[in-house]
């Protein structure tokens, strides 16, 4: 669904762009071309009101504050990974890294991984991280979680499948590499499955653990889900066992434009690590964080 959505909204853009070019190219060759580049970047616009808010918001946080020159380090960096996932990966490319769980292919006892994407997003998010791993010659499934706005609670039996798949394949619990809300809906399987045991080690990358400021205009089950402080998550962690957030590493950002103040994005007792100067999407590509996760694969459990 999400696909065909995005392939939609990409396609209407780019018709509206050319059109506004052709249509004033003859009269008005510099109105012909401003409109053209409004049309083409009007979203990096709405990044910049983005920034303009974290960095209001993260006043009062306790998490380290962005300097100007790293909100337009992350501007521009997000402005350009920005279309590459929206534009590209996820409405024309999001099975072009199909899963790889046959045995037939694979090494048993070699630790797969099982990928789980935001709001939003489908599983063309991770095509740069599936690469790496089908290159590796690992067992990997990305899910696609839908419905887009239904709760965070109903995507668990999609997240156990593919943990079962993987398991099934490798013969060893997988790595768990979350975005956004997939860190949410990972920590909702655990409470529903009581599946800490099939799991060795959860990653999340710009999770809204204690909601996030922006969340206040989504109206959908999920969006709601987010909002800061929210009593769904209170009861994300309630009777859980004392060491879960132990079975975490948490990636966050002081110019995360998706989530924030920028502490929300860290557990209590989980491995926090802070990437500075990183966009909410573009921090799930920084090498050092991809590097550092995927040799999670050869590492003890937690």
């Amino acid at each position: 669904m999400l696909a065909h959505l995005q392939r939609l909204i990409t396609l209407t853009l780019i018709a509206a762009a050319l059109g506004w070019l052709v249509y004033f190219r003859s009269d008005s060759p510099a109105l012909a071309v401003t409109g053209f580049f409004v049309i083409a970047l009007g979203y990096t616009g709405f990044l910049a009101l983005e920034f303009l808010l974290l960095h209001h918001i993260n006043k009062t946080d306790p998490a380290p504050q962005p300097t100007w020159k790293e909100l337009l380090h992350a501007w521009l960096g997000e402005t350009l990974t920005a279309p590459r996932v929206f534009c590209w990966r996820q409405p024309f490319r999001q099975n072009a890294v199909p899963d790889r769980v046959s045995p037939a292919a694979l090494v048993h006892g070699r630790r797969g991984v099982v990928f789980v994407h935001g709001f939003f997003c489908n599983r063309g998010l991770w095509t740069p991280w599936l690469k790496r791993v089908q290159a590796s010659g690992r067992a990997f499934v990305a899910v696609n979680l839908e419905p887009l706005f239904g709760s965070i609670d109903d995507y668990a039996p999609q997240i156990d499948d593919a943990v079962q798949r993987v398991t099934d394949a490798t013969g060893l619990p997988p790595l768990l590499v979350c975005h956004s809300m997939g860190g949410l809906a990972v920590r909702a399987w655990l409470k529903r499955m009581k599946a800490e045991v099939r799991v060795h080690h959860v990653v999340t990358i710009g999770t809204p653990h204690r909601g996030t400021w922006l969340a206040r205009f989504g109206h959908g089950h999920n969006g709601r889900q987010m909002r800061l402080l929210s009593d769904w998550q209170a009861q994300l962690d309630h009777e859980m066992p004392a060491d879960r957030h132990r079975l975490f590493t948490c990636w966050y950002s002081n110019c995360d434009n998706i989530v924030f103040p920028t502490s929300t994005a860290t557990l209590p007792g989980a491995d926090n690590r802070l990437i500075r100067g990183a966009a909410h999407v573009q921090m799930a590509f920084s090498p050092l964080l991809m590097n550092t996760t995927l040799a999670m694969l050869d590492s003890d459990p937690a």
